[in-house]
């Protein structure tokens, strides 16, 4: 990565490697969204799906399940923004990808096996109809959303607060806090969408994808909540 590509931003850049920045970021964003469904589907349908339900089940497993996946995905973060070497990029993103996959798997597992067959087909249909909305919202406006790092911050740290209490404590969240969190998810895409046309630097398109992967993750994830709650 060239010092002149780090100092500048992509809403500065000549439109043709601003063109080349976003083709490859949403290239990128596919890719792993591609490798999180064949993981998905050789975890939920292998016996790694029997060990997460089993730890899920214990006092504090979920706790730790989710503790792990902090770590792991923060770590996984600063590989993806490192200017150290594109490998090292392509790590922390493979790295998050993986997290990922493992995590979903015991709600995954619900959804299939728990549910009625429509909850995955429709979760993924509004996510995909929320992602595409989002993102042509950012882009049709082109106005800086930057604003919301704040108000994600906090309820970031507010939700995670929630959850810890409510396995700690054994209480349900219950559907609102599954609509609050789909809020949240959507503006989190709103911002990520945002920083790709104006904040990140021409070489960051690895740490772009992984941002918006982690967003529409999140989405994915109260959305199927959402849908399984009619069962």
């Amino acid at each position: 990565m060239n010092e002149y590509a780090q100092q500048l931003t992509v809403s500065k850049s000549a439109p043709s490697d601003r063109a080349v920045f976003i083709r490859r970021t949403y290239a990128h964003l596919a890719a792993a969204i591609l490798v999180f469904v064949g993981l998905e589907f050789y975890l939920v349908n292998s016996p790694i799906a029997d060990i997460m339900i089993k730890l899920i089940t214990l006092q504090f497993g979920w706790l730790a399940i989710l503790g792990a996946f902090i770590l792991v995905g923060n770590l996984a973060a600063r590989l993806a923004m490192s200017n150290a070497s594109q490998t090292t990029q392509y790590i922390g993103l493979t790295l998050y990808v993986i997290a990922e996959s493992i995590i979903f798997v015991p709600l995954l597992w619900l959804a299939v096996y728990k549910s009625s067959s429509d909850v995955l087909p429709m979760a993924t249909i509004m996510t995909l109809l929320l992602f595409v909305g989002l993102t042509l919202v950012a882009f049709v406006t082109r106005k800086d959303f930057s604003f919301l790092r704040s108000i994600l911050m906090i309820a970031g740290t507010v939700t995670l607060g929630l959850i810890i209490c409510s396995v700690l404590f054994g209480f349900n969240l219950g559907l609102l806090f599954s609509f609050v969190m789909v809020l949240i998810a959507s503006g989190a895409i709103l911002y990520d969408t945002s920083n790709i046309i104006h904040h990140y630097h021409p070489d960051q398109y690895v740490a772009a994808s992984l941002q918006l992967f982690a967003s529409i993750a999140l989405l994915f994830w109260y959305l199927i909540q959402i849908f399984m709650s009619r069962d």
